[in-house]
């Protein structure tokens, strides 16, 4: 979600030469896995029709079936799972969705044992019935492909592999309930896997940190790109932080991580924030910790939250490393305004404006009438803010706006209508300031008309402000951010 942004970064730099890291990934997996494969299907089958034709269908199935067996023991099943891994990994785009579509459909829960399980508990006429029959249902209501997904997590790298997994999944499932459900419970398995009590909080440096992390840093960076190595060394200077929770079992592979800037003052600025000519200061005479660009690395971890546990933690974490700090708080992106106020423009909404607003419009754009049309064709050039009149103009009613966005256009439950928005006061975050001209970058313009916003993280008050949003959708902002709204 933009500054806990999913793997969706756009102007990706230059990688270094040779076979980029995710590659590297796959092959990794792959090597791990060939001494412990064996099969008749196998990978080298597989990648010699990747598509995986119809013909190979009731081999896969067999190879299903057989890693769902139990004789031969645990080496035998450990080596049947490893061998199917390597289909699923030699096989092209098609071919892994009709894999999963297989693995979805034809090991589905079976109903008859739930039918007998059901009617089991309807005649059951004691509590120890009761129990033996809320056994037989749950085993009943377990689909198979449950303990084929556990057997992968087992291999070497499994967990990364499932990971991906369900990343494909993702994708896939509005076009099949069974994927749906496929997709379903493997969140679930890895909901567990990835409890936060199980993840390990490092901090990433640049003198310390391998050139394959530091490469992911480049690639994983969802909320502002980094352009290269003197970027990238620059964000981890003495006065920057970054810390990533990783998973045991993905020692490697950065989970989630954090972009913090170490200032005085709260920064309104991501360009002054990020320029790489800027005096590095003495970080313990920083005031404030500012959180700047928090980044998902895994898409097949979406919908699991480690964002809030990151920014709590992070923050304790500065406050015991630097005496001085006394304000947490984040530069963050309003990524759905432009979507809001586009919408809201073609509805017609007549308290948009105000008289003094329109006017004002009206002269920067040279034409006396139709104000909303004006505002929407300003907007629509994203150059406008090049031009200091027009840029003037826009001020005053895109604060307004900005801040009714924020503070009363709800979705469901009451929650905000911005995505950012709802994690943040989630959190328990506090609305604190509003900052016009704060990301002049394309994307900036087009999705939040050059504004950002602040979020503070009172640590005495995170927890208070967390109830009073969850529990009735009351958010806490600053006098600042609701004066806003008067225009």
């Amino acid at each position: 979600m933009n500054d806990i942004a999913p793997n969706n970064h756009q102007g990706e730099p230059p990688a270094p030469k040779g076979p980029g890291f995710l590659d590297r990934t796959l092959k990794n997996i792959k090597s791990a896995w060939q001494g412990i494969a064996g099969s008749s299907y196998d990978a080298s089958t597989a990648s010699s029709r990747p598509e995986l034709p119809e013909g190979d269908l009731e081999q896969l199935r067999h190879q299903m079936r057989d890693c769902l067996e139990t004789r031969g023991g645990e080496v035998t099943a450990r080596s049947r799972a490893a061998a199917l891994g390597h289909v699923y990994l030699a096989l092209d785009a098609n071919g892994r969705q009709r894999f999963l579509r297989v693995l979805a459909h034809d090991f589905d829960v079976d109903p008859g044992p739930v039918d007998a399980a059901v009617d089991k508990l309807r005649r059951a006429d004691s509590d120890d019935a009761r129990r033996s029959a809320h056994i037989l249902l749950k085993k009943s209501l377990e689909a198979p492909r449950i303990k084929l997904l556990t057997q992968f997590n087992a291999l070497p790298d499994g967990i990364k592999f499932l990971v991906d997994m369900r990343a494909e999944l993702l994708a896939l499932k509005t076009t099949d309930p069974a994927l749906a459900a496929l997709e379903q419970e493997l969140k679930d398995l890895l909901t567990t896997w990835f409890d936060v009590d199980f993840l390990e909080l490092r901090r990433i440096t640049w003198d310390t940190a391998s050139a394959a992390l530091l490469e992911k840093l480049i690639a994983y960076e969802a909320v502002h790109t980094i352009n290269g190595w003197d970027d990238l060394k620059n964000r981890l200077d003495s006065d920057r932080r970054c810390f990533a929770y990783f998973h045991p079992r993905m020692p490697d592979e950065p989970l989630i991580f954090v972009e913090v800037a170490l200032v005085n003052g709260l920064a309104g600025n991501i360009h002054d924030l990020l320029d790489g000519n800027a005096p590095v200061i003495d970080p313990n005479s920083a005031d404030t910790a500012i959180f700047y660009s928090i980044s998902n690395a895994q898409k097949g971890l979406a919908g699991i939250s480690f964002g809030n546990f990151l920014i709590k933690r992070v923050a304790v974490t500065l406050g015991a490393e630097f005496k001085g700090l006394k304000t947490f708080a984040t530069l963050s992106p309003i990524p759905g305004m432009m979507k809001w106020l586009s919408r809201t423009l073609g509805e017609g909404d007549p308290n948009l404006l105000s008289q003094t607003e329109r006017k004002a419009l009206s002269a920067a754009a040279g034409r006396a009438s139709g104000a909303k049309g004006i505002l929407k064709s300003l907007l629509s050039d994203l150059a406008w803010p090049q031009d200091q009149t027009v840029s003037e103009a826009l001020r005053a009613p895109l604060l307004k706006l900005a801040a009714r966005y924020l503070l009363e256009e709800k979705g469901l439950n009451l929650r905000a209508l911005d995505p950012v928005a709802h994690f943040h006061l989630s959190n328990g975050a506090r609305m604190e300031s509003l900052n016009w001209r704060a990301d002049l970058s394309p994307r900036g313009v087009r999705n939040s008309a050059t504004m950002m916003i602040n979020y503070l993280y009172d640590l005495n008050k995170v927890e208070e402000n967390h109830e009073a949003y969850t529990g009735t959708g009351k958010i806490k902002a600053s006098a600042a951010v609701r004066n806003h709204l008067k225009g």
